[in-house]
């Protein structure tokens, strides 16, 4: 594996990029350089820990989020029974939803999800109301 060398302002503001703490310096890079995510994490890989239990509804450990607000999109992670977002560990939709938008705003229509090993994002009040 080819390595480079960075210094310490550079490592620093890698790491702050960092949307999870899943996240590695590779894939900063990749999102900076507009390139595809790969593919090689095994879904075994993904899910170890707990899953995030909101209302009856169980997002296993793994599952992203992601959200639109004012044309910025926002990531979150399920990690080990919470909604992980900017290193902030959340444990209801609404909430995390709030931190983003300063008001008072139904998560469960807020955000959508993709599962671990699925390829299609849902609205998370989908899994609501089955």
């Amino acid at each position: 594996m080819p390595s480079i060398e960075i210094d310490f302002d550079v490592f620093k503001e890698i790491t702050r990029l960092r949307e999870t703490e899943h996240m590695t310096p590779n894939d900063v890079l990749r999102d900076l350089f507009k390139l595809k995510p790969k593919q090689n994490r095994n879904i075994s890989d993904v899910l170890v820990g707990k899953s995030w239990v909101v209302k009856e509804v169980s997002f296993p450990h793994g599952t992203e989020f992601s959200a639109t607000y004012k044309g910025q999109e926002f990531k979150a992670i399920v990690d080990d029974g919470a909604l992980l977002l900017k290193g902030k560990r959340f444990y209801s939709p609404s909430s995390a939803a709030v931190s983003i938008t300063g008001n008072s705003v139904n998560g469960w229509v807020f955000w959508k999800c993709k599962l671990p090993g699925k390829q299609s994002w849902d609205i998370i009040e989908k899994y609501r109301n089955q």
